[in-house]
């Protein structure tokens, strides 16, 4: 850093201040706020850890935020898994492999709202009608209870972010020697060896970046919640970004709101970094 001259900051400048101002500032705002007993207004008094109190007895929110665990984690684990299966696919240099990309990545150009809306019509009324005229009881009334809505929302989530991480995975697919490949063929290997021995450990950082973006996704998902299930039937699908706006908004309990908000942002902060940490080691040591 003591090499850099004047122009580096100038140029660096405009970053720091908009990190400031964007990030920093507001950070350090709510932190002030979720100590006190602001009402969006003005500042009474000063509470303390009234706040936090109050919300580690506050089962709603308890019950969100395992929900929202809950989703996040089968989320996670599903948009890989489909998202690294497209990657796979595209990747095999067939004729229409510009074209299934493009197909596979549009659902995520979709926005939120309109998507939860969408697969709300599929869901109660395509899922309803295939059900009634096959005589499958469990197609029908989708939406209604906790087990549909919440896959319901990961269907939703993987069918809309499967494409996105489908690029990354695209990337370090395509960076993969491929004469590792043609020499491990020499020396038997069959296609499943070379994927686990060979394709893995090549494309691990890819594993890295998909986690992270997947992780911090689902655990912040809000306009998805409240298009599909609106945390329907009696809250039992409401994620926690769903309560939050809903303290605050609704209650209109701005400071509890924001210790909710504080205690959210510790958490996924915390679960994001070690996810990355123990994926950077994994990279270290292959």
């Amino acid at each position: 850093m003591k090499n850099r001259d004047l122009s580096f900051w100038l140029f660096l400048a405009p970053v720091l201040v908009a990190i400031l101002i964007v990030v920093i500032y507001p950070l350090l705002t709510g932190l002030y706020y979720s100590f006190t007993n602001w009402d969006g207004l003005r500042i009474s008094k000063f509470v303390g850890l009234d706040n936090y109190i109050k919300l580690f007895h506050d089962k709603e929110f308890g019950d969100a935020f395992w929900f929202t665990i809950k989703f996040s984690i089968a989320a996670i684990i599903v948009i890989n898994i489909i998202g690294l299966g497209l990657a796979l696919i595209v990747t095999q240099h067939i004729k229409t492999s510009s074209f299934l990309r493009t197909v596979f990545f549009m659902p995520n150009l979709i926005g939120g709202l309109i998507l939860g809306f969408i697969w709300q019509f599929i869901f109660t009324k395509a899922f309803a009608s295939i059900g009634e005229s096959i005589g499958i009881e469990g197609l029908q009334g989708w939406l209604s209870t906790t087990e549909t809505g919440f896959w319901g929302l990961v269907i939703l989530t993987s069918w809309q972010m499967a494409g996105y991480v489908m690029i990354i995975y695209i990337a370090y697919l395509q960076s993969v020697p491929e004469e590792l490949i043609e020499a491990s063929q020499i020396d038997g290997a069959n296609r499943f060896q070379r994927f686990r021995n060979i394709t893995v450990p090549m494309i691990a950082p890819a594993f890295t970046v998909s986690l992270f973006l997947t992780l911090s996704n689902s655990f912040k998902m809000y306009d998805q919640n409240l298009s599909l299930t609106n945390g329907g039937p009696f809250n039992s699908t409401q994620m926690v970004a769903m309560d939050i706006v809903k303290t605050a908004f609704t209650e209109n309990s701005m400071a509890y709101a924001q210790s909710k908000a504080m205690i959210f942002f510790v958490t996924v902060a915390a679960i994001s970094l070690l996810q990355v940490y123990y994926n950077k080691k994994k990279e270290v040591e292959l």
